[in-house]
């Protein structure tokens, strides 16, 4: 059997910014037709996956995210993390496109503060800098490219976050499978201020790109 079909209605010579939305679109439909079964098999199995990734597995402090109910799921993530004692660090969207970070203090104390927005701790902020500390960033994705282009959600706010990341900490964004994109002849739309990734996770396996 087939898995899903990869959204790319893009075609001709269309502006950037234009091309994401459509995309985006796109993907985010394709998503809300997975069933909850299928969604928390896949979360098992990112877990999983991402467990293997060696920049994950020597972490003492990893910076994720909680996922939205359509998102490839995090929440088992989350959980073997802080088995093993790894410090954790979730986003506070804050106001606008405020960049602000706090600790996981488990899932009970995940809230959704806002329509839209992802479940966010209620522990203390720790401000933008505190992503320095952080030795590999699990990053949210609508779409990934073998070149490395994320396709975000469209607010900018990773790329803003990830400036304050320590030199070399690598970033992996996770996907479902066929949201990875071969640039060779699908390539992501791109503006000079994305910021790539350095890998791809998704519930079948994850690779460094590009």
């Amino acid at each position: 059997m087939s898995g899903p079909v990869q959204p790319y209605p893009l075609h001709g010579s269309i502006e950037a910014e234009d091309a994401k939305e459509i995309l985006r679109k796109a993907i985010r439909t394709n998503r809300q037709s997975r069933s909850e079964r299928l969604r928390k098999e896949a979360a098992a199995a990112i877990a999983d996956v991402v467990e293997t990734i060696p920049e994950v597995a020597a972490a003492t402090c990893v910076a994720t995210y909680a996922a939205r109910p359509a998102e490839p799921g995090t929440l088992d993530v989350l959980e073997r993390l802080s088995a093993r004692g790894a410090r954790i660090l979730l986003p506070v969207l804050g106001a606008g496109l405020q960049r602000d970070w706090a600790e996981y203090g488990g899932p009970a104390d995940l809230q959704v503060r806002a329509p839209g927005r992802p479940p966010e701790p209620g522990t203390p902020t720790l401000g933008p800098e505190a992503l320095a500390h952080a030795d590999v960033v699990i990053a949210p994705a609508l779409a990934v490219d073998t070149r490395g282009v994320r396709l975000g959600q469209g607010g900018g706010w990773y790329d803003r976050a990830l400036e304050h990341r320590r030199p070399g900490a690598k970033v992996v964004a996770v996907v479902f499978p066929e949201e990875v994109y071969d640039a060779a002849d699908r390539p992501l739309p791109v503006q000079p201020h994305d910021r790539p990734v350095d890998a791809v996770a998704t519930p079948l396996g994850w690779r460094w790109l590009p």
